[in-house]
């Protein structure tokens, strides 16, 4: 890290930051205007499961819990506990990301992360659960049902897996 940035850089900003914040708002808006226009356009919940291709269907699913319903919970101050936890996940990334200021892909990765968390976090607060509406399945068995929050955060922690083994290979070339 040079002077320069080492001034610049506080648990609070780094210097990628702002590509992260563009990154973490562009997943946060699509996300949330995808499920309002899913809810209050297209009338998903009126509409039940409807089918796309032999295995992909559009459904609403209020999912009260976190990963696969784990620690499910219908009361409201259930679901503020969980998204005030988004809140402070995505607050502990923010300083990781302003501290760590390793790159370009993990600031990509922390704002997809941070995006999505605070995406589904807003959504606990507004209709008390998670919306959910893409359903993959084949065969008989189905995957959990998901929205686009979700597939940023998952694509955030693939990226952040990427980045550390880029990185390791990265400095195991180096001569000592």
């Amino acid at each position: 890290m040079t002077v320069e940035q080492a001034q610049t850089s506080s648990w609070i900003w780094g210097p990628y930051s702002a590509l992260a914040l563009k990154v973490a708002a562009a997943t946060f808006v699509i996300d949330q205007v995808h499920k309002w226009w899913m809810l209050l356009g297209y009338r998903i919940a009126e509409k039940g499961r409807v089918t796309i291709t032999p295995f992909f269907d559009l459904v609403f699913v209020k999912n009260t819990g976190i990963s696969y319903s784990l620690f499910d919970g219908s009361t409201y101050t259930w679901q503020l506990v969980l998204a005030l936890f988004s809140v402070v996940a995505s607050t502990a990334l923010w300083a990781w990301l302003a501290a760590a200021g390793t790159g370009r892909i993990m600031a990509w990765a922390l704002g997809l992360i941070i995006g999505g968390a605070l995406a589904n976090g807003l959504d606990r607060i507004l209709i008390g659960g998670v919306a959910d509406f893409f359903s993959l399945h084949a065969f008989g068995f189905y995957w959990y049902v998901f929205n686009i929050a979700d597939v940023a955060i998952v694509a955030g922690v693939a990226a952040l897996l990427y980045d550390s083994f880029a990185g390791s290979r990265k400095d195991a070339a180096k001569p000592m």
